[in-house]
């Protein structure tokens, strides 16, 4: 029969994840009582859900001082997996009950990425020359939601990340070489007293990484059997293992990204989620990925002719680049997109489950008036061949390479 665990800080069978909430907790001692105002930045996913419920448990339970002011900031990318929405939804309601004020942060209407894309014009992301999406759908809106606040306070804020070492090599890399700024303790949290990449902000905000020495199994365990039990807050944050592949999450060491993702070798997270038979509706979304795929290609957009000046008198690197999605390839994409969504919604109202909304009303509307508008990106004009149209090919330097054949080319 096994001993009944007497308290959290007890150990025993759970001594390792005992100790790195005690890390965590002494992390918060060192640095929260130095700033008035406290905001949390909450993606909905694995490691910044972990930290906001933590945090409120151990605020909730006395565990360390409340701030004069908690905010959290959630960034709703419009792009995340329906499991880990609807559970941040959840969790935003509990929040709200204890009276913990949020602020929803995404990006404005015309850089959204589907009216980014569809109705702008700018082709889906990739991880070479073109990627905008992390930027704009996340990093900027949420500076820019730091910014509002801190005008509303007085006194400087410091903003909680879920940022754990071991998620990413490259995160490892520039952890290790910030370890110690400004005084950290190794084991304290990543603390630094400038928000990175946040110009403007210096002086009045501070970073704390409070669960940086998570392990990923900690951060399960969490998540899944002790954040959902009354004593330690009661939150609703099972439904986060579901969008990362449930009891074999912590095996497949799974991570999410947006649906759908171009810049994924592989659709790993959606396929996690349809294993479940609860979410095999949403099947149709895998269809998104091959239609990003598609609308790179050179059939469905234009490029430039011939040299080309930029803005500072210098020539462009590539004269006969690639660039915007044509109008016929965005109607094609919006339909589909559509379709897409009108199917996974008639299968969640046959079966009584919750229905999705990769593009709403207001998004439709506003794709559908870029589009009549005949709007293009910075740097066009519509003018410009098909970029599957064959012409002479045009170097730099102004060399012209004339067409050979062309009468077997016609």
């Amino acid at each position: 029969m096994k001993a009944a665990q007497t308290s959290f800080f007890d150990g025993g069978q759970r001594l390792q994840m005992t100790e790195s909430i005690e890390l965590t907790l002494q992390s918060l001692q060192a640095y929260g009582a130095d700033h008035p105002h406290w905001g949390i930045a909450w993606s909905g996913g694995k490691d910044s859900s972990a930290t906001l419920t933590v945090i409120c448990w151990l605020i909730d339970s006395g565990r360390i001082a409340a701030p004069k002011t908690l905010t959290v900031f959630y960034a709703d990318t419009r792009q995340e997996l329906p499991p880990l929405a609807i559970a941040a939804q959840h969790i935003m309601d509990e929040l709200v009950e204890r009276g913990i004020r949020i602020e929803v942060v995404r990006a404005p209407l015309d850089k959204r990425f589907m009216v980014y894309i569809l109705g702008r014009g700018v082709p889906p992301p990739n991880n070479n020359t073109l990627r905008w999406c992390t930027r704009q759908i996340k990093i900027d809106p949420m500076e820019q939601a730091l910014r509002d606040r801190l005008g509303e306070l007085d006194g400087n804020i410091l903003m909680i990340t879920g940022v754990r070492q071991g998620e990413s090599a490259i995160r490892d890399r520039r952890i290790e070489m910030s370890c110690s700024k400004d005084g950290a303790e190794c084991g304290q949290g990543w603390y630094q007293q400038v928000l990175p990449n946040a110009a403007g902000l210096r002086g009045r905000i501070a970073t704390l990484a409070p669960l940086l020495h998570w392990r990923v199994c900690h951060v399960w365990e969490w998540l899944k059997h002790w954040a959902t039990q009354p004593e330690f807050g009661d939150w609703s944050t099972a439904t986060i293992a579901d969008a990362y592949g449930g009891d074999e999450a912590e095996e497949i060491n799974a991570r999410t990204g947006c649906i759908g993702c171009p810049l994924a070798q592989e659709e790993k997270a959606l396929e996690n989620i349809l294993r479940s038979p609860a979410w095999a509706y949403l099947a149709p979304l895998r269809g998104l990925k091959p239609l990003w795929r598609e609308l790179r290609e050179p059939q469905h957009r234009l490029k430039k002719a011939g040299i080309e000046r930029l803005k500072d008198g210098s020539i462009a690197k590539n004269p006969q680049r690639m660039g915007p999605l044509t109008f016929a390839a965005r109607t094609m994409a919006l339909d589909r997109i559509l379709e897409i969504q009108r199917t996974c919604n008639a299968a969640a109202q046959e079966q009584s489950r919750p229905m999705i909304d990769l593009i709403n009303a207001e998004e439709e509307a506003r794709i559908r008036e870029l589009i009549a508008a005949e709007t293009w990106p910075d740097g066009w004009d519509g003018d410009e061949p098909r970029a599957d149209t064959v012409m002479p090919i045009v170097y730099q330097n102004g060399a012209v390479q004339p067409l050979l054949f062309v009468e077997d080319m016609r």
